[in-house]
């Protein structure tokens, strides 16, 4: 078998052995227990064994099922869109900020109908995520978080009005793919009034990858995970080589 093509690590290399969980409307016993192994049987799962069996409800039970399954997958097929930054420590940020000469201007947002601020905060705000402050904290950066159910056109009003080097968009509701037309839509508004490629336009969410970003019209994506210090390295990067062809930037 190709080094290329990968399958699950279970007790040993390659053996298929994964773990499914789910929740059945049944109640715990034998039939709960069969019901459990045959679910796992119509998805694939070859000898299920039924580790976990516990009520949740009044009327449903979770389960957990280790079982081997025949699937892999051909990572050589696999072609996504990095996004290519550098990886920079903090010091090598604010070192690179001072030789800028200036702060980078970035404002964020969630759009549209989204109230969930986590993914912002998490980027924009001191106390950043997973141990790592946010852009707020960075003497590189000059940060503006405008919160949540953000117009698009109150943030590129807002945007133009700071001078902002790069727009940051968060979606964490994604039904009917919200998530896409509010993206979509922002790019167009500032296609629009004329100055889209004077910044950077990033976006950011649950269901966000640098391909889907990039479809939309935006610069790059950050998907699940994404900590403070990646955002910061890429856009310090790109702002630096906009510099270099000295293209004018709004303000």
């Amino acid at each position: 078998m190709s080094s290329d093509f990968l399958r699950a690590y279970g007790d040993r290399e390659g053996d298929g052995m994964v773990q499914l969980s789910f929740t059945l409307a049944i109640l715990p016993g034998d039939r709960a227990r069969e019901a459990a192994k045959r679910f796992a049987e119509a998805h694939g799962l070859k000898n299920p064994l039924v580790v976990t069996m516990e009520q949740a409800s009044l009327e449903h039970t979770y389960f957990v099922v280790y079982g081997r399954s025949v699937h892999g997958v051909d990572v050589s097929q696999i072609h996504v869109e990095e996004l290519g930054a550098q990886s920079l420590t903090r010091d090598e940020i604010e070192q690179a900020g001072k030789k800028l000469g200036r702060k980078i201007v970035v404002v964020g947002a969630c759009t549209g109908s989204d109230a969930h601020t986590v993914g912002i905060d998490a980027i924009l705000n001191y106390k950043g995520f997973r141990g790592e402050k946010g852009l707020e904290s960075y003497k590189a950066f000059d940060a503006h978080n405008l919160g949540a159910q953000v117009e698009n056109v109150e943030l590129a009003q807002r945007a133009r009005a700071l001078g902002a080097d790069a727009i940051l968009v968060s979606q964490i509701i994604t039904q009917r793919d919200c998530h896409k037309e509010n993206a979509r839509a922002l790019h167009d508004l500032l296609v629009q009034q004329g100055w889209r490629d004077r910044v950077l336009l990033l976006l950011g969410g649950p269901r966000i990858d640098n391909k889907l970003a990039r479809s939309l019209g935006f610069d790059a994506g950050f998907g699940p995970g994404t900590v403070p210090l990646e955002v910061a390295a890429y856009i310090l990067e790109e702002v630096i080589k906009r510099e270099a062809v000295r293209q004018p930037v709004m303000r």
